[in-house]
């Protein structure tokens, strides 16, 4: 017991002189690794403050405070000023970005002026809809808001006049071609565009234009598209006065027409050329529209519905319950988006249409009853196994499956045939469990040919019209306003 002891307080006081030893000489510590230069960047911090040490938003470095007051409304973005006094001058540095949707009730006017004075800088964007648009007092505000210096270098203007409930033309207010040499989206709604309106207007950096209730002639629509020598993006929904249009574009990259209108609209649509054009897209079911694309050789995207003629060259496509299609343009075999707005979901006309666009890879379909009869494993047999026929597309959204026999039949179709089908999405009125595992047995998904397809059942907006095309292509970012 007493040797046992002994060895334990040696071990002990051994132990003891080691410590001592570590403290009185400690070991050297490793050489500092070189400052990264570019640490303040990857924290984000372009002033090179370490966000590891930041405790509240005022210790963020300036950029970083302007990123997040420019997400805020606008209303958010001038209160920011009563945070700290280092906030104060950060608002007045951004562009200002008036939405007056955003202002709330009251006098639009008075908070306009209270805005622009306490800002003093400049305005990017001014955005006032239909639904402000109604009070004789705040269309004075706003002409007298556009008329502020702080708009000399306007780039965005979303600009309608009054509604109407019987829908009347009224006129352009002259003072919103003060932008024209600055903007680079436009979008009008509600009134006239005159011929002498528009005289000697030249829009040099107008990208994105949009018309919405706009009234203009042919001559009117063309000079406009003319004059505006980088425009991309044309979209005419529900325009009167111009009924044939001819267009002709080095720059337009995509067309949208909504020809709706209880008015004579456009009956004909002209593309001389357009060498740029990727997306043309007809929106409206209701009223017939003969699109004669001559020059596009770049087309990809092409959007129809059961009211569109479609002249490509030789290629003279009617789709309507069944498509004529005679002889086959250059332009057509380059389409690698379809987007179908029909009536009813009719499985032989989408394979008529395949046939002729051998390229196709994505397929937008927005139907509004289901078809009496999508049965297709006789009548395509031969068409099926033939090596002339081959399905190269990737994806598939469906708007909308309703789970009826025929719209069983027809999403089998590509299930069992589509080899290279990546995604297919079925826009659905309830997806709970057991539907959604009822219908996955009956579109035979486990036999699917690609088996590396993902088909997802996702929940319809029922607050979005089944027949708006519109709506649809927005939603699957087709159109990017």
């Amino acid at each position: 017991m007493e040797a046992g002891g002994s060895s334990r307080s040696t071990a002990t006081r051994k132990r003891k002189s080691a410590a001592l030893e570590v403290e009185r000489y400690p070991a050297p510590a490793p050489p500092a690794a070189p400052p990264d230069p570019g640490a303040a960047e990857h924290d984000g911090c372009g002033d090179g403050r370490d966000l590891h040490h930041i405790r509240n938003l005022s210790d963020l470095p300036d950029d970083m405070l302007r990123k997040i007051i420019s997400l805020l409304p606008i209303k958010e973005r001038g209160r920011t000023q009563i945070l700290a006094r280092r906030w104060r001058p950060l608002w007045r540095s951004l562009p200002l970005n008036i939405d007056c949707a955003e202002l709330g009730d009251g006098k639009l006017g008075d908070v306009l002026q209270r805005i622009i004075s306490s800002h003093q800088g400049v305005c990017h964007r001014f955005s006032i809809r239909p639904e402000l648009s109604t009070d004789m007092d705040n269309d004075a505000a706003v002409d007298a808001c556009l008329l502020s210096s702080t708009l000399d270098k306007l780039k965005e203007l979303e600009f309608y006049r009054r509604r109407w409930h019987n829908w009347q033309p009224v006129p352009v207010p002259a003072l919103i071609f003060r932008f024209s040499p600055t903007l680079c989206v436009a979008k009008f709604g509600h009134f006239t565009l005159a011929d002498d309106a528009l005289q000697g207007i030249h829009f040099p950096q107008l990208k994105k234009l949009v018309l919405h209730y706009v009234y203009l002639s042919d001559f009117s629509l063309n000079s406009m598209i003319a004059r505006s020598h980088s425009l991309e993006f044309l979209l005419i929904i529900r325009g009167t006065g111009a009924r044939r249009p001819r267009i002709n574009s080095f720059t337009l990259t995509t067309i949208a027409v909504d020809n709706h209108s209880p008015d004579p609209s456009i009956e004909e649509l002209v593309i001389e050329s357009a060498p740029h054009l990727q997306t043309l897209i007809h929106l409206d079911h209701n009223h017939d529209l003969h699109i004669a694309a001559l020059s596009v050789p770049k087309l990809e995207t092409l959007g129809c519905t059961n009211s569109t003629r479609l002249v490509f060259g030789s290629t003279d496509i009617r789709h309507h319950q069944g498509p004529c299609i005679r002889g086959l343009a250059t332009a057509a075999c380059k389409i690698k988006c379809l987007v179908l707005g029909m009536a009813t979901l009719n499985l032989h006309m989408v394979i008529e249409l395949m046939t002729n666009f051998p390229c196709l890879e994505k397929l937008y379909i927005q139907c509004q009853k289901s078809w009496k009869n999508n049965l297709w494993r006789r009548k395509y047999r031969g068409l099926i196994t033939s090596t002339c026929f081959d399905i190269h597309l990737k994806t598939i959204v469906l708007d909308y499956y309703r789970g009826t026999k025929s719209d069983i039949d027809f999403v089998t179709f590509f299930v069992l045939n589509a080899r290279v089908l990546e995604r297919m999405k079925l826009l659905v009125k309830r997806n709970d469990d057991k539907f959604v595992a009822i219908h996955r047995h009956r579109l035979q998904l486990m036999n699917r040919a690609s088996h590396g397809a993902h088909i997802n059942f996702r929940l319809k907006d029922s607050d979005v019209c089944i027949s708006n095309m519109y709506n649809f292509c927005i939603q699957e970012n087709i159109l990017n306003l």
